[in-house]
């Protein structure tokens, strides 16, 4: 249990009345409220998980929320980010967030940090609140806010999902606790998980384990029940199935004594296996693309290494489609040899990564090509706006 220090913090009338339900809890109470109010809880990301976290948590009573994400609402976002509404696209996050927020709860205060989390920042940002709520996408910045809280002594509620899966654990609760580098020593290679936007999620999924979240931050900062430390939970949607896993301290973990540069830590700028090859790619704009089609296409296949549901929303007329798994796994490798035989080989995907990892795999086999920048979300947006977004 954390120590917020809760002289002088009172609940009015009107927060008597609203937190009633857990007042007559005796696990909670006047003392487990005042608690809340008077805790201060960090929640990295607005996102999927972000959502549930923040809409719980300040509807549970805790007083101060922070913050930090840099990103606008996107209609893509509705599906799932449920903190945010239709008349909020193209608004930064953290605004909506706090207004729903007020509205929920008028008297949470909110700190907004409108901008990415980074080695710089991170120490500071975080430095203030009691307990950090991870809901980040992406493997760097996880890194960091596991070293952020590790230097500053703050437990780390985590979480992830990914299509119909998602996972589950507190870092760091005390000292003798597991932290994230226990779960994952090392970075796996970039564009090896997928993104939300590559993947794809179901949208109750970043709900149900946002939930999870908040209910453990929320069981810290009152000091009632068992807390995940030491144990992933691990949730499946499909077959509506939770498994757990034990998760321990391992003895071989590096000392974390300080930040560290967290893009090249996970490969992201370059130095990761295949990010050489990735580097080495020859590229091609869409407008350039267009030309291209627009003349003789006798000399040209254009290859679309999607899957095939995202086909169904968009295509690029006469794009042959190979999903990228069968490229991978090599099924498809003498289809596309055949395919592009004599001559010039395009490939695309959504946004340019998937393209590029077929190209890699490709090339290992002598075939050559070029990788259509920004996919096919660039050619909706500068070639034929028809084409719908995703």
């Amino acid at each position: 249990m954390l120590p917020p220090d809760t002289t002088g913090i009172e609940l009015s009338p009107d927060e008597v009345a609203r937190f009633s339900r857990h007042l007559i809890l005796p696990e909670v109470g006047m003392a487990g409220q005042r608690r809340l109010k008077a805790a201060s809880v960090l929640c990295v990301g607005t996102g999927g998980l972000g959502s549930p976290l923040l809409l719980y948590l300040a509807a549970a009573g805790v007083g101060r929320l922070g913050i930090v994400d840099f990103d606008v609402v996107d209609t893509s976002n509705l599906q799932r980010q449920v903190i945010h509404g239709t008349s909020w696209v193209g608004k930064p996050k953290i605004e909506s967030a706090k207004h729903r927020i007020h509205e929920i709860n008028p008297h949470c205060q909110v700190d907004l940090y409108e901008t990415a989390l980074t080695s710089e920042n991170a120490l500071e940002i975080i430095r203030p609140y009691d307990i950090v709520c991870d809901g980040t996408d992406n493997f760097p910045t996880r890194y960091l806010v596991n070293d952020a809280c590790v230097l500053l002594g703050k437990p780390n509620v985590y979480g992830s999902i990914f299509r119909f899966e998602g996972q589950a654990t507190v870092f760091n609760l005390d000292a003798e606790s597991p932290n994230y580098r226990d779960l994952f020593p090392e970075p796996p290679p970039p564009g090896l998980v997928p993104s939300c936007a590559e993947g794809g999620v179901v949208g109750v999924l970043p709900g149900i384990i946002g939930l999870i979240q908040a209910t453990e931050a929320i069981k810290i900062l009152t000091g009632i029940g068992t807390t995940l430390s030491g144990r992933l939970l691990l949730f499946d949607a499909l077959r509506m199935k939770f498994r757990e896993l034990k998760l321990r301290p391992s003895p071989e973990r590096p000392v974390i004594d300080k930040l560290i540069d967290y893009q090249e830590f996970c490969g992201v700028g370059g130095t990761a296996p295949g990010q050489e090859e990735a580097g080495s790619l020859d590229a091609i704009s869409v407008s350039e693309l267009k030309r291209l089609l627009d003349g003789d296409r006798s000399e040209l296949v254009l290859l679309d290494v999607r899957n095939p549901p995202e086909v169904a929303i968009a295509a690029i007329e006469g794009a042959v489609l190979i999903p990228l798994d069968q490229i991978e796994g090599g099924q498809a490798i003498e289809q596309v040899r055949e395919l592009s035989a004599g001559k010039t080989l395009y490939v695309h995907c959504k946004m340019g990564g998937r393209s590029a990892k077929a190209l890699i795999a490709l090339g290992r086999h002598g075939i050559r090509g070029v990788n259509v920048s920004g996919g096919i979300d660039a050619w909706s947006q500068e070639v034929d706006s028809t084409v719908s977004r995703y």
